[in-house]
């Protein structure tokens, strides 16, 4: 299987990898320049840079290098190091590069209105690939969002009811009202997805997470939830508003820790002014 099309089959999949590459070598080694060595998220590898401890140790760093999605470069001197004696006639340097394989950032945007409209666009240009959902088709529509990688008119829980949300998976609830907010929520945050934001002001956040409580779910299933959706730049417009939401997605994708996140469910909601992000999202 080539190691090429192996990358691609696994980012489709949702899954990630790490990609490790002999980039210069001094000397003799049991191996050559530009050899390869994929490891995949559950520990298996495909190809190889020359076996014994150095593929192992360069095994053990792609798996952190994958967890951390930081790239990192290691050196090998097989003529000063015994514990990296092949029982070949090998006594040179080796330098190895490796490179996270990440999934797609699928982006999964429930509610067609005007934030949407701004999100849509600006999640493209950071590299999500974007399914629009609404279940209004004068507003899930190909006209109207011509960046999207998809478009659905459909209702909402007929479609959650199809959708298989991966780990790398970004979901966005910005329907046109509370109830809507809420079905979504219920089965967003059930999901494995790497990220789930809803709008609204604080108010209706709590609000919401009240009403589902009261159906049986557990307080704890919100603590994921990025609500009030976005980083917290004072955005006022739908333009701004989708701004901040793509910030927050990107610190997510990164591993950068979100401000102010680490706090409990009721910690966030109970700081902090009271942002009606509610009214900017009228109509989406």
């Amino acid at each position: 299987m080539d190691i090429y099309e192996e990358i691609v089959a696994l980012r489709k999949a949702g899954r990630r990898a790490a990609l490790a590459t002999i980039i210069n070598v001094r000397g003799s080694i049991p191996s050559f320049r530009t050899a390869k060595m994929l490891v995949r998220d559950d520990g298996s590898a495909l190809g190889t840079i020359g076996g014994g401890c150095v593929e192992a140790e360069v095994w053990q760093a792609a798996r952190e290098v994958m967890e951390e999605e930081k790239p990192r470069s290691l050196t090998f001197d097989l003529n000063n190091d015994p514990s990296y004696n092949t029982g070949l006639v090998c006594g040179g340097t080796l330098e190895v590069f490796i490179e996270p394989v990440v999934p797609l950032a699928e982006l999964f945007i429930f509610g067609g209105g005007h934030v949407a409209l701004s999100l849509c666009k600006l999640a493209r240009l950071a590299g999500f690939e974007v399914t629009v959902i609404d279940d209004r088709e004068s507003y899930a529509n190909r006209e109207r969002f011509p960046d999207a990688g998809q478009v659905i008119a459909a209702d909402f829980e007929a479609t959650t009811a199809t959708l298989r949300p991966s780990a790398s998976s970004f979901l966005v609830i910005v329907t046109r009202g509370h109830r809507d907010d809420m079905r979504v929520l219920s089965w967003a945050v059930k999901t494995p997805a790497r990220y789930v934001g809803m709008i609204g002001s604080r108010r209706k956040v709590l609000s919401i997470y009240n009403e589902l409580e009261k159906t049986g779910m557990e307080r704890e299933l919100f603590e994921r939830v990025h609500a009030p959706i976005g980083l917290d730049i004072g955005a006022i417009t739908p333009e701004e508003i989708a701004v901040a939401i793509v910030a927050e997605m990107i610190a997510v994708r990164r591993n950068v820790p979100v401000a102010g996140k680490s706090k409990s469910v009721q910690e966030r909601l109970k700081t902090g002014k009271d942002q009606e992000k509610d009214t900017a999202a009228t109509g989406g």
